[in-house]
Formats: structure tokens, sequence, C-alpha cells
């Protein structure tokens, strides 16, 4: 069955033609059947895959379907490779997606562009499975700018509303800087190394460069460019709360359980180059712990419910990030597998309260809606219980691994293991500040609304309330990948330390439940200091990043359009076509018709070239 792998992102590419070359034509039902059915699919050959993968006890496996290309010793080719890794990617993107392309089914059904939706969904899980399948980072690459593209079309998929259409761009040329960093680190290994057959590449890498080399120096910094660009990381995470623009199962798809993921993807599947830069691996955590950070306490000062849960992705994939940096590369894989369930459990639910109150997205106009929607509630506690890390939810696993493996490293470890401790505490307080505000107190409108949630969208939330309970209880195959044949250290911290580590989420659900349940303290009074006001402000507007890169790029490139309303490279060009009519109409008038006239002009023509050829 392993030979199937090729049909992982056929099914979903089949779906996509099959909607888009129909033009919307058909009807709602047998839309809903391609394009859930085809990614319901690809899961279920998925699943025969691993099965089969796991029982067999092989390393890895590689299926060559056909060659690409083939120019000099360059020879990419539509080839594919399993192992852990690309097994855990495979169905969470599969498994995750089928449930949310469920969902939708139901979310979207009143949309008049319900075609238009599904073909895009379709395309954005085939090239994520093209992604995280490729043997060869020309393939990868390609996946990779496949989503990119899906991103773009899904954000901006309301586009009758030119906000939608600015999210959409802001995204896309974001993302940009990321991938063209991307794509010049591939020149750079392509030409270094002779090779971008991943693991040839990496082999090769191991065998010619020396821990340190300024060549793997920049090839990881480079590759390190294109993950913070897909996953929103510091200093291009500004696009990610704009995307959220899209429709909210966009939201739980792309911006939760996939897409934004694809950077912690790329490092962990090439981590071998960062090992050969431990300042570039140093930076990778860094890079996070700042991020998550960041996007922390720009949570606790949304309003949106959507924007919440988009900076809370943010910092969600910072504690990845942090987990690669410290060589916590399982950790870091099985953080992405539970921040997928709960995420996407999240935003789903999220979407339940939009489509159930009209499209209402600001918590503080809801209020007291536990009873009145029992399932998002249900849903909210116990992925935000998840998100907080609680003990023995599937996020608690995952984040203490990250935390210990911080912990144990030599140097700035501890720095680290603090950060990421103090990321816990407010994710503590952002989670709950929504769920008490959304689901609790006194209801500030929308009274007599019905809960929105058929079978279609009920039983996705059901089974991942499930998963986000229960999913760090899995375990998942992928320290083989990263061991290299030894056997992993077993972790060896003190009682004290794990007590921190589970207290203080506690603590900051104790510190939302006092300002935003029992009223002990009041934002109000908080906000009433100039100090707290002026943090408040500054935290809300994401510190400031998008008023800084509008600053230093985008105000001057619209200040050289002004100046260059004209455009002198065109009236360059204009010249140039000026001069050459002008020399034609000359031309032209030495046509005249007349025998002695052009008898005239050969004569003279041969005395001018006899004198040039006497003289030179």
């Amino acid at each position: 069955m392993r030979e199937l792998i090729w049909l992982l992102p056929t099914f979903p590419l089949l779906g996509f033609l099959s909607l888009v070359l129909t033009s919307g034509n058909l009807p709602k039902r047998i839309v809903a059947f391609i394009g859930a059915g085809s990614i319901g699919l690809s899961f279920l050959t998925a699943a025969i895959i691993a099965m089969q993968f796991i029982g067999s006890g092989e390393e890895y496996y590689v299926l060559e379907v056909w060659t690409w290309m083939s120019v000099g010793n360059f020879n990419p080719g539509f080839s594919f490779y399993l192992d852990g890794l690309s097994l855990v990617m495979m169905l969470i993107i599969t498994g995750v997606g089928f449930l949310i392309h469920l969902y939708s089914t139901g979310f979207m059904l009143d949309d008049p562009s319900y075609s238009r939706f599904f073909s895009y969904m379709n395309l954005f899980v085939a090239s994520m499975l093209m992604l995280v399948l490729a043997d060869n980072m020309v393939l990868l690459y390609l996946g990779w700018e496949g989503v990119g593209l899906c991103s773009y079309l899904l954000i901006g998929f309301w586009y009758e509303k030119p906000e939608n259409g600015y999210a959409a761009r802001k995204a896309f040329v974001t993302t940009r800087v990321g991938d063209t960093s991307m794509a010049i680190g591939l020149f750079l290994l392509f030409a270094q190394l002779g090779t971008l057959n991943i693991q040839d590449m990496l082999h090769a890498a191991q065998s010619q460069w020396a821990v340190g080399s300024g060549l793997a120096i920049a090839a990881s910094l480079l590759l390190l460019g294109g993950a913070v660009g897909k996953s929103a990381q510091l200093p291009l995470q500004t696009w990610l709360p704009d995307a959220m623009a899209g429709p909210t199962p966009i939201s739980a798809l792309i911006h939760a359980a996939t897409m934004v993921t694809a950077g912690v993807y790329l490092i962990a599947r090439t981590h071998v180059l960062f090992e050969l830069a431990p300042n570039v691996q140093l930076l990778v955590a860094w890079i996070g712990l700042i991020t998550l950070l960041m996007a922390g306490f720009t949570a606790m000062t949304q309003h949106d419910i959507k924007r919440i849960l988009a900076y809370s992705t943010v910092s969600q994939i910072g504690y990845m990030f942090l987990g690669l940096g410290v060589g916590a590369y399982s950790a870091s894989v099985f953080h992405l597998m539970t921040h997928a369930f709960f995420k996407a459990l999240l935003f789903l639910a999220a979407g339940t309260i939009i489509l159930s109150l009209h499209h209402e997205h600001d918590i503080f106009k809801m209020g007291g809606k536990r009873k009145q929607l029992p399932i998002a509630f249900a849903s909210f506690l116990i992925g935000s219980l998840a998100l907080a890390a609680f003990p023995f939810t599937s996020g608690y696993f995952s984040k203490d691994e990250i935390l210990i493996a911080a912990l144990e490293m030599e140097g700035p470890g501890l720095l680290l293991w603090i950060g990421g401790v103090i990321g816990a505490f407010f994710t503590g307080i952002y989670s709950f500040r929504l769920v008490f505000v959304v689901f609790f107190g006194e209801s500030k409108g929308h009274h007599e609304e019905k809960e929105v949630a058929g079978f279609s969208m009920a039983a996705p939330l059901f089974i991942l309330m499930f998963l986000a309970f229960f999913g760090g209880w899995v375990n998942i195959p992928v320290d083989a990948v990263f061991s290299h044949g030894e056997v992993p250290e077993e972790h060896h911290i003190s009682l004290l330390m794990h007590g921190i580590m589970i207290a203080v989420p506690l603590l900051g659900i104790g510190v939302s439940y006092l300002f935003f349940m029992s009223k002990t303290f009041s934002v109000d009074k908080l906000m009433d200091n100039p100090l707290a006001a002026s943090l408040h402000r500054f935290w809300f507007s994401g510190w400031g990043m998008d008023a800084l890169y509008n600053f230093l790029f985008i105000q001057p490139f619209l200040f050289l359009a002004r100046i260059n309303k004209q455009d002198f490279v065109d009236a360059a060009y204009a010249l140039i076509v000026e001069i050459t009519r002008t020399a034609h109409g000359m031309i032209a008038k030495t046509q005249t018709g007349q025998l002695r006239w052009y008898a005239l002009s050969i004569a003279g023509s041969v005395v001018i070239i006899i004198t040039l050829g006497v003289l030179l």
C-alpha cells in the first residue's frame, strides 16, 4: 500500500479540478461530496499507509513517480519520502483537514461561492501534502508556493470588501519576502552541494561543512527566512492577524492546523543544517521566545474573537520554534500535532459562535452564552484548557516537553525556560479571558438566537474535543528521524521545576478569573493608570510593528511612486520609440519615386563607403 502515497495529493487535486472545470454549476450537495470526500479518501489512504509503515518497522520509504526535469546533473522528480515526520504531518493534514472540510459543508452552505471555496480548499490540501511528502527541495518548494497562493485566494475569498483584498495582499507580499530568502537558500545549497534531494543534501552537508562554517550559517539563515515568513514569526508575523478576514474554516485549516506550521516542518526536516550552524539554531529559539511573548501580550488586549485566536497561534508556533532552537525536535512536532487539535477546535467553535450570533466578532458584545451555545461552550472550555496546558490535556504534555528541553539546555537554557513559563502564564490569562467574557456574566445582546450547529458542524467539534483532551497520550513515531540512531536521554529535572510549570498556567487562569469572572479586580480601573493605558494601546497595535513597517517600507515606496508618477523608466523607452519613429519618418521622405534621386543616393553612398574604406 505504500506505493499509493502518490494518491494522497492526487485525490484533493482531482477534487480541485472537478470543481474548477464545472465552474460552480454543480448542486451544493455534489460540491460538498467532492470537496470533503476527496480529503476523506486521502485520510483513509494515509491511515492505511501509516498502519502498514509502522508495522513494517522500516525507518523510511521512497516512491519515485517520474522525473520532473533533467538538466545536466539536476534531476528533481515527483518523488515522495515517507518517514516518521512526514507520516505525522500527512495524518494531521488529511485528518484535521477532513474534519474542517466537513464542518465547512454546513458553515458555508449559504455562500453563493460554495464551489469556489471548496476548490481553493482542495488545492491547498494537495499543495500541503506535496510539501510534507516531497523527497527533494524543488518539489517541497512547489508545495510551499502552492499553499502561499491558496492562502492569498482564501484570505481574500470575500473580495467584495476592500479590506479583505488588502489582508490577502499583505499576507502574499509578506510571505513572499520569506519565500525569496528560501529560494536563494536553495540556489546556495545546490551550488555548493550539487543536489537538492533532501537526504543526499543533508548527508553532503555533514561531510563537507564543518560545524560553524560560513556556508552552513548562510544556508540555514536563508531557510530560516522562509520559515519565519510562512510560520508568522518575528519579524514577519504581522500578516497572520489580518488573515482572519477569510471565512473561519480557512482560519482553522490554514492559520492553525497546517500552513503556518510549514516553517516548523522545514526546520525540522533540515535540522542537520541548523545543527551545523549552532548560532543560527539558537537564534531560532530566541525568535520563538520573543514572538511567543509579544503575541501573548497582544492577545490579552484584543476584543475580536478570531484575532485573539490568531495571536494565540503566533504565540504557540513560537513555542515550536523555541523547541526547535533547543534541539527538542520531537517535542516541537508533538506540539504541532496537539496545537492542530485544540486550535482547530477553537477556531471552529468560534465559527459556530459567529454564525449563531449573526456574524458578531466582538467578545464584549456577547456574554452569558454557555446555555445558549452549549456545544461551542464545551468546545471552548476543552480547547482553552489544552491551550493553557492544563494538566493531562494534550497541550500540557507537548508544551511541558519543550520547556523541559529548554531548561536542560546549557548556556541560555534557563533564560529561555523562564521566558517560556512567563508565556504560559499569559496564555492562561488570555485563553480564559475569552471563555469568561463570552460564556459567563450577563448577556450583552443576541438573546434569542439559537446555536447553528447541524451534524456536519457538530460532529467535527466533538471529535476535536476528544483529540484536544486526550491527544497528548498519542506516541508519535518521530524520535528515529532526529536521534541519528541514538537512544533519547531521559529528562532529569526537579519536582520543584515540574511544579512551577504546572502552577504558572493555573495562576494565569486564576488571574483571568479575578479580572473577568469574579470582578475582584477591575480592568477599567487599571486602564485609569496612564502607563497601563499606554501599554494597552501599544500591545493592541501589535507592538507597533505595522506602523514601523509602514514608516520604513510602505511610505518610502509610495513617496518614490509619487515622484515617479510619470515613470522615468518608461520615459527612457518612450524616447527610444520617438527617435525610431522620427528616423523612420525622415527615411520615408527619401522615398520619392524619382529614379534620378535613387541613382544619386546610390552613387553618393558608394563614394562614402569607398572614402571610409580608404581612411580607415
